[in-house]
Protein backbone atom coordinates (compact mmCIF):
# COMPACT_ATOMS: atom_id res chain seq x y z
CA UNK A 1 0.00 0.00 0.00
CA UNK A 2 1.49 3.37 -1.15
CA UNK A 3 1.72 5.76 1.43
CA UNK A 4 -0.53 8.49 1.55
CA UNK A 5 0.75 12.70 1.85
CA UNK A 6 -0.93 15.62 1.56
CA UNK A 7 0.67 18.23 -0.42
CA UNK A 8 0.11 21.85 0.05
CA UNK A 9 -0.65 22.98 -3.48
CA UNK A 10 -0.43 27.30 -3.80
CA UNK A 11 -0.42 26.78 -7.46
CA UNK A 12 2.88 28.41 -8.11
CA UNK A 13 5.75 26.15 -9.36
CA UNK A 14 7.65 25.34 -6.16
CA UNK A 15 4.19 23.35 -4.46
CA UNK A 16 3.65 21.82 -8.14
CA UNK A 17 6.92 20.00 -8.44
CA UNK A 18 6.88 18.85 -5.04
CA UNK A 19 3.70 17.32 -5.51
CA UNK A 20 4.55 15.75 -8.98
CA UNK A 21 8.03 14.52 -7.41
CA UNK A 22 6.20 12.83 -4.50
CA UNK A 23 3.97 10.91 -7.01
CA UNK A 24 6.86 10.01 -9.00
CA UNK A 25 8.47 8.71 -6.03
CA UNK A 26 5.35 6.33 -5.29
CA UNK A 27 3.65 8.39 -2.85
CA UNK A 28 -0.30 8.48 -3.07
CA UNK A 29 -1.02 12.17 -2.97
CA UNK A 30 -3.56 14.27 -2.26
CA UNK A 31 -3.37 17.77 -3.50
CA UNK A 32 -4.23 20.84 -1.14
CA UNK A 33 -5.22 24.36 -1.90
CA UNK A 34 -6.03 26.68 1.10
CA UNK A 35 -8.29 29.90 0.23
CA UNK A 36 -6.24 32.30 2.99
CA UNK A 37 -8.02 35.83 1.62
CA UNK A 38 -10.45 37.14 -0.33
CA UNK A 39 -8.52 39.15 -3.25
CA UNK A 40 -11.92 40.71 -4.41
CA UNK A 41 -11.83 43.43 -2.21
CA UNK A 42 -8.13 44.25 -2.00
CA UNK A 43 -6.33 46.95 -4.53
CA UNK A 44 -4.68 45.10 -7.66
CA UNK A 45 -1.27 45.04 -8.17
CA UNK A 46 -0.12 48.37 -10.72
CA UNK A 47 0.23 45.37 -13.44
CA UNK A 48 -3.64 45.12 -12.74
CA UNK A 49 -2.71 41.25 -12.75
CA UNK A 50 -3.28 39.36 -9.66
CA UNK A 51 -0.87 36.69 -7.86
CA UNK A 52 -0.76 35.02 -5.12
CA UNK A 53 -1.77 31.94 -3.51
CA UNK A 54 -5.50 32.46 -3.41
CA UNK A 55 -6.32 33.58 -6.68
CA UNK A 56 -8.89 31.70 -8.88
CA UNK A 57 -5.88 31.06 -11.75
CA UNK A 58 -3.46 29.97 -8.78
CA UNK A 59 -5.88 27.71 -7.53
CA UNK A 60 -7.07 26.34 -11.81
CA UNK A 61 -3.23 25.73 -12.24
CA UNK A 62 -3.22 23.45 -8.93
CA UNK A 63 -5.90 21.53 -9.96
CA UNK A 64 -4.65 21.33 -14.01
CA UNK A 65 -1.80 19.72 -12.13
CA UNK A 66 -3.51 16.91 -10.37
CA UNK A 67 -5.65 16.19 -13.30
CA UNK A 68 -2.76 15.69 -15.29
CA UNK A 69 -1.19 13.32 -12.93
CA UNK A 70 -4.54 11.91 -11.77
CA UNK A 71 -4.15 12.52 -8.09
CA UNK A 72 -7.12 13.87 -5.80
CA UNK A 73 -7.22 17.81 -5.66
CA UNK A 74 -9.11 19.78 -2.91
CA UNK A 75 -9.83 23.22 -2.17
CA UNK A 76 -10.25 24.19 1.39
CA UNK A 77 -11.38 27.68 3.08
CA UNK A 78 -9.39 28.89 5.91
CA UNK A 79 -10.14 32.77 5.70
CA UNK A 80 -11.87 32.56 8.95
CA UNK A 81 -8.91 30.91 11.03
CA UNK A 82 -6.41 33.25 8.93
CA UNK A 83 -8.06 35.97 9.57
CA UNK A 84 -8.01 35.83 13.42
CA UNK A 85 -4.61 34.43 13.73
CA UNK A 86 -2.26 36.37 11.14
CA UNK A 87 -4.42 39.69 10.14
CA UNK A 88 -5.35 40.48 13.18
CA UNK A 89 -1.95 40.22 14.98
CA UNK A 90 -0.12 41.73 11.93
CA UNK A 91 -2.53 44.98 12.49
CA UNK A 92 -1.97 44.84 16.53
CA UNK A 93 1.98 44.62 15.73
CA UNK A 94 1.78 47.63 13.64
CA UNK A 95 -0.33 49.50 15.97
CA UNK A 96 2.42 48.51 18.93
CA UNK A 97 4.55 49.96 16.99
CA UNK A 98 6.81 46.90 15.99
CA UNK A 99 7.15 45.26 12.14
CA UNK A 100 5.47 41.73 12.45
CA UNK A 101 6.68 38.55 10.53
CA UNK A 102 3.17 36.88 9.17
CA UNK A 103 4.45 34.44 7.16
CA UNK A 104 6.05 32.68 10.52
CA UNK A 105 2.84 33.32 11.90
CA UNK A 106 1.01 31.50 9.24
CA UNK A 107 3.11 28.51 9.08
CA UNK A 108 3.28 28.04 13.28
CA UNK A 109 -0.20 28.45 14.01
CA UNK A 110 -2.47 28.34 10.50
CA UNK A 111 -0.94 26.29 7.74
CA UNK A 112 0.40 23.31 9.50
CA UNK A 113 -2.40 23.26 12.04
CA UNK A 114 -4.82 23.30 9.05
CA UNK A 115 -2.84 20.76 6.67
CA UNK A 116 -2.17 18.48 9.83
CA UNK A 117 -6.45 18.44 10.31
CA UNK A 118 -7.00 17.33 7.18
CA UNK A 119 -4.40 15.17 6.70
CA UNK A 120 -5.63 13.31 9.95
CA UNK A 121 -9.41 13.73 7.97
CA UNK A 122 -8.15 11.80 4.53
CA UNK A 123 -6.20 9.11 6.58
CA UNK A 124 -2.65 10.79 5.40
CA UNK A 125 0.17 10.03 7.87
CA UNK A 126 2.14 13.11 5.92
CA UNK A 127 1.97 16.35 4.48
CA UNK A 128 4.71 18.21 2.17
CA UNK A 129 5.02 21.59 1.13
CA UNK A 130 7.40 23.40 -1.27
CA UNK A 131 9.70 25.14 1.03
CA UNK A 132 13.31 25.09 0.24
CA UNK A 133 14.36 22.85 3.73
CA UNK A 134 15.23 20.03 4.79
CA UNK A 135 13.85 17.62 8.05
CA UNK A 136 15.54 15.04 9.56
CA UNK A 137 15.88 12.40 12.42
CA UNK A 138 18.05 12.23 14.98
CA UNK A 139 18.67 11.37 18.43
CA UNK A 140 15.51 10.89 18.78
CA UNK A 141 14.37 14.93 17.59
CA UNK A 142 13.54 15.74 14.01
CA UNK A 143 15.60 18.58 13.60
CA UNK A 144 15.13 21.44 10.84
CA UNK A 145 17.88 22.29 8.38
CA UNK A 146 18.91 24.93 5.66
CA UNK A 147 17.48 23.88 2.02
CA UNK A 148 20.75 23.10 -0.25
CA UNK A 149 19.87 26.14 -2.39
CA UNK A 150 20.89 29.56 -0.07
CA UNK A 151 19.47 31.88 -2.13
CA UNK A 152 16.12 30.43 -1.32
CA UNK A 153 16.11 28.48 1.77
CA UNK A 154 13.59 28.99 3.69
CA UNK A 155 14.68 27.67 7.09
CA UNK A 156 14.06 30.84 8.69
CA UNK A 157 10.22 31.03 8.04
CA UNK A 158 9.73 27.63 9.68
CA UNK A 159 11.69 28.02 13.11
CA UNK A 160 8.32 28.25 14.86
CA UNK A 161 7.45 23.99 13.86
CA UNK A 162 7.31 21.86 17.01
CA UNK A 163 8.49 18.89 16.66
CA UNK A 164 5.56 16.63 15.97
CA UNK A 165 4.85 18.52 13.30
CA UNK A 166 8.32 18.96 12.09
CA UNK A 167 7.70 14.18 12.49
CA UNK A 168 4.83 14.49 9.57
CA UNK A 169 6.42 17.00 7.64
CA UNK A 170 8.07 16.58 3.99
CA UNK A 171 10.35 18.98 2.06
CA UNK A 172 10.78 17.25 -1.20
CA UNK A 173 12.88 20.52 -2.84
CA UNK A 174 15.05 21.40 0.30
CA UNK A 175 17.84 18.88 -1.88
CA UNK A 176 17.90 20.90 -5.07
CA UNK A 177 18.71 24.31 -6.22
CA UNK A 178 15.58 26.64 -8.16
CA UNK A 179 16.55 26.15 -11.80
CA UNK A 180 16.77 23.00 -11.46
CA UNK A 181 12.65 22.90 -10.22
CA UNK A 182 12.44 24.86 -13.50
CA UNK A 183 13.83 22.56 -15.61
CA UNK A 184 11.63 19.76 -14.11
CA UNK A 185 8.65 21.85 -14.01
CA UNK A 186 9.20 21.80 -18.02
CA UNK A 187 9.95 18.29 -17.90
CA UNK A 188 7.02 16.99 -16.16
CA UNK A 189 5.00 19.31 -18.61
CA UNK A 190 3.47 21.85 -16.08
CA UNK A 191 3.35 24.51 -18.75
CA UNK A 192 1.16 26.35 -16.30
CA UNK A 193 3.55 27.26 -13.78
CA UNK A 194 6.79 27.09 -15.07
CA UNK A 195 7.85 30.44 -15.83
CA UNK A 196 5.34 31.91 -13.22
CA UNK A 197 7.61 34.30 -11.35
CA UNK A 198 7.96 34.17 -7.53
CA UNK A 199 5.81 35.88 -5.12
CA UNK A 200 7.57 38.05 -2.65
CA UNK A 201 4.97 40.49 -1.53
CA UNK A 202 2.44 39.29 1.54
CA UNK A 203 -0.53 36.98 0.66
CA UNK A 204 -3.15 39.28 1.87
CA UNK A 205 -1.53 42.64 0.42
CA UNK A 206 -1.28 41.84 -3.58
CA UNK A 207 -0.52 45.44 -3.87
CA UNK A 208 2.58 45.08 -1.25
CA UNK A 209 1.15 48.73 0.09
CA UNK A 210 0.78 47.59 4.25
CA UNK A 211 0.12 51.50 4.62
CA UNK A 212 -3.33 51.43 2.19
CA UNK A 213 -4.29 47.68 4.40
CA UNK A 214 -3.82 49.29 7.76
CA UNK A 215 -5.74 52.30 6.46
CA UNK A 216 -8.57 49.82 5.60
CA UNK A 217 -8.36 47.76 8.88
CA UNK A 218 -8.29 50.57 11.13
CA UNK A 219 -10.82 52.82 11.54
CA UNK A 220 -9.98 56.47 11.28
CA UNK A 221 -6.38 55.35 11.25
CA UNK A 222 -4.65 59.00 9.93
CA UNK A 223 -6.82 60.98 12.34
CA UNK A 224 -5.60 59.04 14.99
CA UNK A 225 -1.78 58.92 14.37
CA UNK A 226 -1.10 61.74 11.92
CA UNK A 227 1.15 64.78 12.49
CA UNK A 228 3.58 63.11 15.66
CA UNK A 229 7.06 64.75 16.41
CA UNK A 230 10.31 63.10 14.62
CA UNK A 231 13.14 63.60 17.43
CA UNK A 232 16.47 62.93 17.74
CA UNK A 233 17.90 60.78 20.14
CA UNK A 234 18.41 63.51 22.61
CA UNK A 235 14.46 64.61 22.00
CA UNK A 236 15.31 67.39 19.69
CA UNK A 237 12.01 67.66 17.48
CA UNK A 238 13.40 67.76 13.79
CA UNK A 239 9.66 66.87 11.94
CA UNK A 240 6.47 65.96 12.16
CA UNK A 241 5.69 62.55 10.65
CA UNK A 242 2.84 60.52 8.97
CA UNK A 243 1.66 58.40 11.85
CA UNK A 244 3.97 56.03 13.69
CA UNK A 245 2.72 52.66 11.95
CA UNK A 246 3.97 53.54 8.95
CA UNK A 247 7.23 53.70 9.83
CA UNK A 248 9.87 50.97 10.85
CA UNK A 249 12.89 50.74 12.64
CA UNK A 250 16.13 51.43 9.61
CA UNK A 251 13.63 53.50 7.53
CA UNK A 252 14.88 56.34 5.30
CA UNK A 253 12.91 57.18 2.88
CA UNK A 254 9.63 59.32 3.17
CA UNK A 255 11.14 61.33 5.88
CA UNK A 256 11.49 64.67 4.51
CA UNK A 257 14.58 65.67 6.72
CA UNK A 258 17.14 67.68 6.26
CA UNK A 259 19.19 67.48 8.57
CA UNK A 260 22.71 67.77 6.69
CA UNK A 261 23.52 64.13 6.97
CA UNK A 262 21.28 60.65 5.66
CA UNK A 263 18.67 60.28 8.36
CA UNK A 264 17.10 56.90 9.58
CA UNK A 265 14.22 55.54 11.88
CA UNK A 266 16.16 54.05 15.01
CA UNK A 267 12.91 53.92 17.01
CA UNK A 268 9.16 53.98 17.55
CA UNK A 269 7.31 55.04 20.71
CA UNK A 270 3.26 54.01 19.98
CA UNK A 271 2.25 55.67 23.33
CA UNK A 272 3.57 59.22 22.33
CA UNK A 273 3.16 58.81 18.35
CA UNK A 274 6.58 59.89 18.54
CA UNK A 275 9.50 58.48 15.94
CA UNK A 276 12.98 58.97 16.82
CA UNK A 277 15.49 59.11 13.79
CA UNK A 278 19.40 59.13 13.64
CA UNK A 279 22.57 58.79 12.09
CA UNK A 280 23.24 55.14 10.60
CA UNK A 281 25.41 54.46 13.19
CA UNK A 282 22.69 54.63 15.89
CA UNK A 283 21.18 51.37 14.24
CA UNK A 284 23.51 49.41 15.40
CA UNK A 285 22.82 47.52 18.29
CA UNK A 286 24.01 43.98 19.82
CA UNK A 287 22.15 42.70 22.04
CA UNK A 288 18.35 41.50 21.70
CA UNK A 289 15.69 39.43 23.41
CA UNK A 290 13.05 36.85 21.85
CA UNK A 291 10.09 35.38 23.55
CA UNK A 292 7.79 32.37 22.76
CA UNK A 293 11.11 30.82 21.83
CA UNK A 294 10.89 27.36 19.91
CA UNK A 295 13.67 24.97 20.25
CA UNK A 296 14.47 22.73 17.49
CA UNK A 297 17.55 20.97 17.64
CA UNK A 298 18.01 20.40 21.58
CA UNK A 299 14.94 20.52 23.96
CA UNK A 300 16.70 23.56 25.91
CA UNK A 301 20.08 25.73 25.24
CA UNK A 302 21.17 26.33 29.10
CA UNK A 303 24.67 26.95 28.35
CA UNK A 304 25.90 30.12 26.63
CA UNK A 305 26.92 28.82 23.15
CA UNK A 306 28.69 30.88 20.03
CA UNK A 307 26.49 30.23 17.06
CA UNK A 308 24.91 32.06 14.24
CA UNK A 309 21.94 34.77 14.42
CA UNK A 310 19.66 35.94 11.59
CA UNK A 311 17.38 38.44 12.08
CA UNK A 312 15.59 38.92 9.03
CA UNK A 313 14.47 36.41 6.07
CA UNK A 314 17.38 37.58 3.92
CA UNK A 315 20.09 38.12 6.46
CA UNK A 316 23.23 35.79 6.13
CA UNK A 317 23.42 35.80 9.26
CA UNK A 318 26.58 36.66 11.88
CA UNK A 319 28.27 35.20 14.82
CA UNK A 320 26.53 35.31 18.47
CA UNK A 321 25.98 34.25 22.10
CA UNK A 322 23.01 32.65 22.39
CA UNK A 323 21.63 31.00 25.79
CA UNK A 324 17.89 30.52 27.19
CA UNK A 325 17.15 32.48 30.38
CA UNK A 326 15.02 31.13 33.23
CA UNK A 327 12.16 32.91 31.87
CA UNK A 328 12.04 30.52 29.03
CA UNK A 329 13.66 33.78 26.38
CA UNK A 330 17.02 33.54 24.67
CA UNK A 331 19.28 36.19 24.81
CA UNK A 332 21.34 36.73 22.06
CA UNK A 333 24.68 39.23 21.78
CA UNK A 334 26.29 39.24 18.60
CA UNK A 335 29.68 39.53 18.03
CA UNK A 336 29.76 42.76 16.15
CA UNK A 337 26.98 45.05 16.08
CA UNK A 338 24.12 44.42 13.77
CA UNK A 339 22.17 47.12 11.59
CA UNK A 340 18.41 47.76 12.18
CA UNK A 341 17.38 44.44 15.18
CA UNK A 342 14.08 45.17 14.96
CA UNK A 343 11.24 44.63 17.46
CA UNK A 344 8.53 42.40 15.95
CA UNK A 345 10.74 39.86 13.87
CA UNK A 346 12.12 37.13 14.26
CA UNK A 347 15.74 35.83 15.46
CA UNK A 348 16.75 32.39 14.50
CA UNK A 349 19.51 30.50 15.90
CA UNK A 350 21.70 28.00 13.52
CA UNK A 351 24.28 25.25 13.95
CA UNK A 352 26.18 25.16 11.07
CA UNK A 353 22.83 24.49 8.40
CA UNK A 354 20.59 23.12 11.23
CA UNK A 355 18.40 25.12 13.14
CA UNK A 356 18.54 25.41 16.68
CA UNK A 357 15.40 27.39 17.15
CA UNK A 358 14.32 30.80 17.42
CA UNK A 359 11.91 33.40 19.27
CA UNK A 360 9.93 36.92 18.54
CA UNK A 361 12.44 39.95 18.68
CA UNK A 362 10.95 41.06 22.10
CA UNK A 363 13.51 43.50 22.92
CA UNK A 364 16.54 45.71 22.11
CA UNK A 365 19.08 46.20 24.57
CA UNK A 366 21.61 49.11 24.32
CA UNK A 367 25.33 48.72 25.28
CA UNK A 368 27.67 46.56 23.53
CA UNK A 369 26.58 43.06 25.22
CA UNK A 370 30.13 41.68 25.35
CA UNK A 371 29.72 38.18 25.49
CA UNK A 372 31.24 35.70 27.52
CA UNK A 373 35.43 35.32 26.19
CA UNK A 374 35.58 32.01 27.54
CA UNK A 375 32.65 30.93 25.73
CA UNK A 376 34.21 32.31 22.82
CA UNK A 377 37.57 31.05 23.14
CA UNK A 378 36.58 27.48 23.59
CA UNK A 379 34.10 27.51 20.73
CA UNK A 380 35.97 29.45 18.31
Amino acid sequence: MKPRVLVAMSGGVDSSVAAVLLHKQGYEVIGLTMKTWDYSGVAPRQSGKEVGCCTLESMNDARQIALKYGFTHFIVDIREEFGDWVIERFTEEYMAGRTPNPCVLCNTHIKWDALLRRADDLGCTQIATGHYARVREENGRFILSRGLDLNKDQSYALWGLPQEQLARSLFPLGHYEKPAIRNLAADYGLTAVVDKPDSYEICFIPDNDYRRFLRDRVPDLDQQVSDGPIVLSDGTEVGRHAGYPFYTIGQRRGLKLALGYPAYVSAIDPESNTITVGPREELLKQTLVANKINLIKYPALPEERLELGKIRYKDPGAPCIVHQTADDEIHVSFMQPRRAITPGQSVVIYEGDDVLGGGWIQQVLEGSGEASRSVIQEQL
